[in-house]
C-alpha cells in the first residue's frame, strides 16, 4: 500500500458529525459492507460545512478526506464538476484530470482498479444526495 494513501486518510479534519446540516447521505458497499454517511450545510448555493462518518478501509477513508477538502467553501456547480470528472477519469483515463482535480489522481488511477468501489464510495453517496432543493 502507498504511504502517501495512509496519510490522505489519516488527516480526520471533516471525519464529524454535523448536527446542522441541509442534506443528508448514507451509501453501503454491497461487496465489503463498507459504510459511508456524509452531512452538508448548504446556504446559498455553496456548500457551507461537511461532516461525515465511516466505517471503511483506507482507501475510501482517503478518498472521503480529499473530496470533502475539495468541496468545502464551494457551489453545488463544483460538486457536479467534480463527480462528473473523477468516476470519468477513474473509467478509462483517457481524458486528463483537470489541474484542479490533479490531488486525486494518487487514488483515481488503473493502479487502484481492484478498489473501484471503495474509492468512488463517497462519489455515490454524495451523487445520491438530492441538492437542488
Amino acid at each position: 500500500m502507498d504511504l502517501d494513501i495512509i496519510k490522505i486518510a489519516a488527516d480526520t479534519s471533516n471525519n464529524k458529525i454535523l448536527e446542522d446540516y441541509t442534506h443528508k447521505s448514507k451509501y453501503k458497499n454491497k461487496t465489503c459492507g463498507d459504510y459511508i454517511e456524509i452531512r452538508l450545510e448548504i446556504k446559498k448555493n455553496q456548500i457551507k460545512n461537511i461532516g461525515y462518518q465511516t466505517k471503511s478501509c483506507v482507501y475510501c477513508q482517503a478518498s472521503t478526506n480529499l473530496v470533502t477538502k475539495t468541496l468545502i467553501k464551494k457551489t453545488k456547480n463544483k460538486l457536479n464538476y467534480l463527480l462528473d470528472n473523477l468516476v470519468d477519469y477513474f473509467e478509462d483515463e483517457i481524458k486528463p484530470l483537470p489541474k484542479d482535480l490533479i490531488k486525486f489522481k494518487k487514488l483515481f488511477n488503473k493502479k487502484n482498479i481492484s478498489r473501484k468501489n471503495c474509492v468512488i464510495m463517497p462519489l455515490i453517496a454524495l451523487k445520491k444526495m438530492s441538492i437542488d432543493e
